[in-house]
């Protein structure tokens, strides 16, 4: 289950947002594992600068169409 497996990771404490970390590396076609494990890296590495180039990288892949199926 996402939620308890967040929980248990102690990501579950970061408040959502428009986009994450991640949100641009795969988003529901990724596993749930691996979504967590992507929130943790987020959760112990997060700064401002980190933020700024997810907000860059969000904008890319929506540029591209990337992950967007017809």
């Amino acid at each position: 289950d996402l939620m308890a497996l967040r929980t248990a990771n102690g990501v579950d404490t970061i408040l959502p947002g428009l986009t994450g970390w991640a949100q641009i590396n795969g988003r529901d076609e990724l596993p749930i594992p691996e979504k967590v494990a992507l929130d943790k890296y987020y959760l112990t590495n997060q700064s401002f600068q980190f933020d700024l180039m997810i907000i860059f990288r969000t904008f890319l892949k929506v540029i591209r169409k990337d992950g967007i199926t017809h």
